[in-house]
C-alpha cells in the first residue's frame, strides 16, 4: 500500500476537525507533517473532489479571519456553515480561543 500524498495527508487532518470546531492553516499543515507550508493548504482544499464530505469550512486563518473576500459566495457558504455547528461569527472572525479545535 502506498504513502498518502500531501493532498490526502491535509484531508485526512481536515476531516478529524470535530463539528463546532476551528483550525488554523499554520495548524493542519503542521499536522499533516507539512511544518510551515500553511499556504499549500488552501490550494489543497482546492482541489477536494466533487461530492467529498471534508469540513473544508473549518479551516480558517489563524487570526480567526475568515480567508476568503467578504461578501462572496465562498465567504456566505463558509459562515454559514461555520454558524449552523454553532461557531460564532462576528465580523469575519472566529474567536480562536474559544473555538480552535485542540487535539
Amino acid at each position: 500500500m502506498s504513502e498518502p500524498t500531501k493532498d490526502q495527508r491535509i484531508w485526512q487532518v481536515v476531516a478529524a476537525i470535530p463539528r463546532g470546531r476551528v483550525a488554523s492553516y499554520g495548524q493542519v499543515a503542521a499536522m499533516a507533517g507539512l511544518g510551515r507550508q500553511a499556504r499549500y493548504i488552501g490550494r489543497a482544499l482546492g482541489k477536494l473532489p466533487t461530492g467529498h464530505n471534508i469540513p473544508w469550512f473549518r479551516v480558517i486563518r489563524s487570526n480567526g479571519q475568515i480567508a476568503f473576500p467578504e461578501g462572496s459566495d465562498a465567504y456566505n457558504e463558509q459562515v454559514g456553515r461555520l454558524r449552523d455547528e454553532g461557531v460564532e461569527v462576528t465580523t469575519g472572525r472566529v474567536s480562536m480561543s474559544r473555538f480552535q479545535w485542540q487535539p
